[in-house]
């Protein structure tokens, strides 16, 4: 298969520098660095330090990259198809107004071929890669005997095999520094399970099962790996339910309402910090009293 095509936009006059050659302060330093100045955009727990987030031209993926550049990171922002390239810009932009370093790549991480493309673009400009935030995912409703092959796997590939690919090339350079944060996007339906979703809620409860088998083997390496299991939130991917399932949902959380993202990026930021150094094989989720892990 062929490797798609890789937008890389580096959003910056000096976008021809490797922004590694640059001087860094030491990464995963011990707690109290990179306090956040009360009021700062690009300053804070995650100082100058590189996210390469998978799906993250909008949702809980969008919201994330401009949160990590708010606390200080520069950002790679992934789209899997051109038809986000413009969403992915904005993303870009508004990584830039906190005045750090962005760069945008199409690819489509669930292939090889992507994510390997999106390692190599993000490596290229960046020579390293601190946090990895795998979120890339879809939805689509089918009742598991209407379920096509092709559907299951096309939901089994965009969460769970775009986890392992980006996971397996990132851990590396990751080991060979000894340093780095995983973050994987999982769902609290992994734990409730949801009528019509049985491939969505497969995929996620194999991404948790997944991190919490990598945790073991990392052992005692400055690697952390955790999740990320979101409640019900207002993102693109649920604006396309009926105003009665969303009713359905709201009555069943304890504190009445559904998330929005800014409820969910701070378990990302928490765990992308140095704050989450004790951190290893754990799942949070923000889910409003829905599920209690």
């Amino acid at each position: 298969m062929a490797a798609p095509a890789a937008d890389e936009t580096a959003q910056r006059a000096d976008a021809e520098r490797p922004v590694a050659a640059r001087p860094r302060k030491p990464r995963y330093a011990r707690a109290g660095h990179g306090v956040r100045t009360q009021g700062a955009c690009g300053v804070g727990k995650l100082q100058d330090r590189i996210a390469v987030i998978t799906g993250s031209s909008s949702g809980i993926g969008r919201a994330v990259a401009i949160a990590y550049a708010r606390e200080g990171a520069d950002v790679v922002v992934n789209h899997p198809t051109a038809a986000e390239a413009a969403d992915a810009r904005a993303v870009v932009a508004a990584v830039e107004a906190c005045g750090r370093v962005a760069l945008a790549v199409e690819a489509d991480v669930s292939t090889e071929a992507g994510a390997q493309a999106l390692y190599d673009a993000a490596m290229r400009r960046f020579g390293r890669i601190d946090v990895l935030v795998n979120n890339a995912g879809i939805a689509a409703a089918s009742a598991v005997h209407e379920t096509s092959v092709a559907s299951w796997d096309r939901h089994v590939a965009v969460h769970l095999r775009s986890t392992f690919l980006m996971t397996r090339l990132v851990l590396p350079q990751m080991y060979a520094r000894d340093a780095g944060r995983i973050v994987n996007t999982a769902s609290q339906l992994a734990y409730k399970g949801a009528p019509g979703f049985a491939h969505y809620t497969a995929a996620k409860g194999a991404i948790l099962s997944f991190t919490r088998s990598l945790a073991l083997e990392i052992g005692a390496r400055g690697v952390n790996v955790n999740c990320v299991a979101p409640g019900a939130t207002r993102t693109p991917m649920t604006a396309g339910l009926a105003d009665e399932i969303m009713d359905a949902i709201r009555a069943g959380i304890p504190k009445g309402r559904i998330a929005e993202v800014d409820d969910i990026v701070p378990a990302y930021v928490f765990l992308a910090s140095d704050e989450s150094r004790h951190f290893q094989g754990q799942c949070l989720s923000p889910n409003g009293g829905d599920v209690f892990l």
